[in-house]
This record gives structure tokens, sequence and C-alpha cells, in this order.
């Protein structure tokens, strides 16, 4: 009964774990986008056309943010991360939109 206990703890935990080291992970690979994106736009002076991508890769960014933050129990910083994902998406919607 205990072995058990233990095992659905170490279990548990490990999954966890995984799923923290992938949202690490997507985080860096969002980071990359919207940097390559911006730098792209900033070097050859074709913003207007990509601006909704950088926009959707940053909310995507700030979403995954949002959900670390929850994970590790930072309950400001996550309710601010997704107050601040829903502006961003508002503007892309309204920049689409237009």
């Amino acid at each position: 009964m205990l072995n058990d206990m233990i095992k659905q703890e170490f279990v548990r935990d490990l999954i966890l774990l995984l799923e923290d080291i992938s949202l690490k992970i997507l985080r860096l690979i969002l980071v990359i986008i919207v940097i390559a994106l911006s730098s792209y736009a900033l070097i050859t002076g074709i913003s207007v056309a990509i601006i909704p991508y950088i926009i959707f890769s940053l909310g995507l960014m700030l979403l995954v943010n949002g959900i670390i933050a929850l994970l590790e129990k930072r309950k400001a910083a996550a309710i601010t991360l997704f107050f601040v994902t829903g502006i961003n998406f508002y503007v892309l919607f309204n920049i689409l939109l237009n």
C-alpha cells in the first residue's frame, strides 16, 4: 500500500517535471521566434506585413510564461501575464480585422 503511494507520487512528480521542462523549451523556442521576426522586420523595414506574426508569437510566449508562473505557484505574476496576453490578442484581432 505504502509502496504504491510512493510510486504514484514519483510518477506524478516526474510528469510535472517533464511538463515544466517542455514548457521551458517551448518558451525558449517562442523567444527565438519573436527575436528573429523582430530582427528581420527591423533590418528589412517590412514591419507592416510582419507585425501580426510578431504579436501572435509574443502572445503565445506570454501565455506560456503565465502557465509556467501558475505551475510555480506565482499567482500574481500568472494573472498579470494572462491579462497582458488577453490585451495582446485583442490588439492582434483589431489589426487583423482592420
